[in-house]
């Protein structure tokens, strides 16, 4: 199967049944976020395992951080984030094998705040009372639209390089051209619907699209610092599921934080 039949494949199987999950929302997200979020974090893990990130540890820190979203809202997600220090340090002195502390600690602790609080936030939108659907579909579709244009403009027009050295494929023209379109998204998608102001519409889209690109370029300094393509090969074409849901780790906290200051 080519690489980019594979890719369809992938799409046509998830994409409906992740979206059938955001829309049912509660426990059933809480479900998807915590498969995703510890195969991601795996993903985190292999790819720098030369940096003995203490895995356990990582793994205790974002199951907490998404059950204290999910049974505790925005007050929750810090003490479980934090949770990852003392969960991290008994795995640490409890090991038998021999491990560097410092950057052992950085890679796991970035690890469940990257990972962990990305999708604890976007959970959090998902339950802000009576728009929480609508937004979080706003944020998804914002995102989408983002890239989807970076992507098709930097191809058609793209000549200056947006980060040559982390992601060489990323044009300024690109850049532009997916931000236009997520302001736009969001804007029609929030028209006149008495969430926020149309002009509040605009903003929220404005961030959005410049947090997915900065979590974009992110994970590609990651990767590139590691010595690595892709994630994973879970989904095939796609690559891992940290790729397939870095931009949204920003995203997601960018367009709650926004809603909380504009609401």
């Amino acid at each position: 199967m080519s690489p980019f039949l594979s890719r369809l494949v992938v799409a046509a199987v998830l994409l409906p049944l992740v979206l059938g999950i955001v829309w049912l929302g509660g426990w059933w997200l809480f479900g998807l976020a915590i498969v995703g979020g510890l195969l991601a974090l795996h993903e985190l893990f292999a790819m720098s395992r030369g940096l003995r990130p203490i895995v356990l540890g990582g793994y205790v820190g974002v199951a907490l951080t998404l059950l204290g979203a999910q049974l505790g809202g925005q007050t929750w997600v810090l003490p479980g984030m934090l949770a990852t220090v003392p969960a991290a340090l008994l795995v640490f002195f409890v090991s038998s094998g021999r491990q560097h502390a410092v950057a052992g600690f950085a890679v796991t602790i970035m690890g469940v705040v990257w990972v962990g609080g990305g999708l604890a936030y976007l959970m959090l939108l998902r339950d802000i009372p009576e728009n929480g659907r609508l937004l979080i579909f706003v944020a998804l579709l914002t995102v989408f639209a983002d890239d989807t244009a970076a992507y098709f403009v930097g191809r058609a027009i793209g000549r200056h390089r947006m980060a040559p050295v982390i992601s060489p494929g990323k044009s300024w023209e690109g850049f532009v051209g997916g931000t236009v379109a997520a302001v736009a998204v969001s804007f029609f998608a929030l028209y006149d619907q008495d969430v926020v102001t149309n002009g509040e519409s605009l903003l929220l889209g404005l961030v959005v699209g410049l947090a997915a690109t900065l979590g974009d370029l992110f994970e590609s300094a990651v990767k590139r610092d590691l010595g690595v393509k892709d994630s994973g090969r879970l989904l095939a074409g796609h690559g891992g599921v940290l790729d397939r849901v870095d931009s949204l780790l920003w995203a997601g906290p960018a367009a709650y934080i926004t809603l909380l200051a504009l609401t």
